[in-house]
């Protein structure tokens, strides 16, 4: 298992060591990859602003820890969107992430309800848990994957970060007043949120970042098409333990023993899943 370096919170953008980037050691997959990463983090403003109208009245404290979790999620993007701007002089962050804002955008984040889509703010909390699980443990799996030295730096201070994340939405959901839900419902909350994962924002992220804008009409967006291509370089990534401490977290937020027989066993089904759909898509890649 590969750990690395444990990076504290409140870094910038000038605490990386650019300097240190090696071209040799950029693998076009993981490229294309973090390229879709970017603009999926960079777009927190939405996700902030749909946030505090769900806890409008939870007190200044939530509010602004809410605006500085949107903020250190921007900065991810930025991060994430500089480094594969060196490792891809075509490649413009800026531009990529305009034509992605511009052609997704959730009801939810447009419409001005205070209700959360998950029916309560517990809900809302777990599965913002469940989201800081994935990300948590898929940028960790980054960092152990890749030989480049930026980008093993930057995806293990975002790494760092996202658990921290997880930490501050798992608190705010037992700080709620609402009545704690049934274990079926947040089983189904968790399972709902991950099922969104196969929804148009990191496929559409992913054509966004790769296909350019010039391209656009003689590849037009698919999202079977781009979000198979986004798994394929995703799945790979994983190792076991990445997986363990993934299903560990869900679990936990779930109100389940993170050490449980059925976490054990969720763990084993998830990585059986992911060698299988890695498995396909080497064969898919293999026979074109």
């Amino acid at each position: 298992m590969t750990s690395g370096t444990v990076y504290e919170g409140g870094w910038t953008l000038d605490d990386v060591q650019w300097s240190k980037f090696d071209a040799t050691k950029v693998e076009p997959g993981l490229l294309a990859a973090v390229k879709a990463a970017s603009l999926v983090e960079y777009n927190a403003a939405d996700y902030v602003t749909y946030l505090k109208r769900v806890f409008k009245d939870s007190g200044a404290g939530t509010l602004a820890a809410l605006d500085r979790w949107g903020g250190e999620e921007v900065q991810h993007g930025r991060a994430l969107g500089r480094w594969a701007e060196m490792a891809d002089s075509s490649f413009y962050f800026e531009e990529a992430f305009a034509r992605f804002r511009t052609g997704y955008k959730p009801p939810h984040f447009a419409g001005g309800s205070e209700t959360s889509v998950r029916g309560s703010r517990r809900g809302e909390m777990i599965a913002r848990c469940v989201v800081e699980s994935g990300t948590s443990s898929y940028y960790s799996a980054i960092r152990d994957a890749t030989a480049e030295p930026v980008l093993k730096e930057v995806a293990g201070r975002v790494a760092a970060d996202e658990f921290r994340h997880y930490k501050f939405f798992f608190e705010t959901l037992h700080k709620q007043d609402e009545p704690d839900l049934p274990v079926w419902k947040k089983l189904w909350i968790a399972a709902a949120r991950v099922s969104e994962s196969d929804d148009d924002e990191l496929a559409y992220a992913y054509y966004c970042a790769n296909v350019a804008k010039a391209d656009e009409t003689k590849i037009p967006y698919d999202r079977a098409q781009f979000a198979a291509a986004y798994n394929r370089t995703a799945t790979v990534l994983y190792r076991r333990h990445h997986i363990d401490k993934l299903v560990q977290m869900v679990a936990k937020a779930c109100g389940a023993r993170a050490q449980s027989w059925l976490t054990a066993l969720a763990s084993v089904l998830l990585w059986w899943m992911l060698c299988l759909r890695a498995s396909a898509s080497r064969a898919s890649v293999a026979s074109t």
